[in-house]
């Protein structure tokens, strides 16, 4: 399992998105440049999900339990 912001289907559409509304607006995208800027959101997504768990760990009130 992950989450959704490790899915590069989920940035690979949001880029395709964008890439379209900014060809509405003139500015052209080709799929080379989607394709990078997929990965680049990807691994971008994935640190950013990292540094905030470590971050909600390392500031949480409560500490962690299993229950049996």
């Amino acid at each position: 399992m992950k989450n959704w912001y490790q899915s590069k289907t989920i940035w690979g559409a949001i880029v395709v998105i964008l890439a379209s509304l900014l060809r509405f607006a003139g500015i052209e995208f080709g799929l080379a440049e989607q394709a990078e800027l997929t990965d680049a959101l990807t691994t971008i997504a994935g640190a950013a999900g990292g540094v905030l768990a470590l971050y909600g760990r390392l500031t949480a009130v409560s500490t962690i339990v299993t229950r049996k």
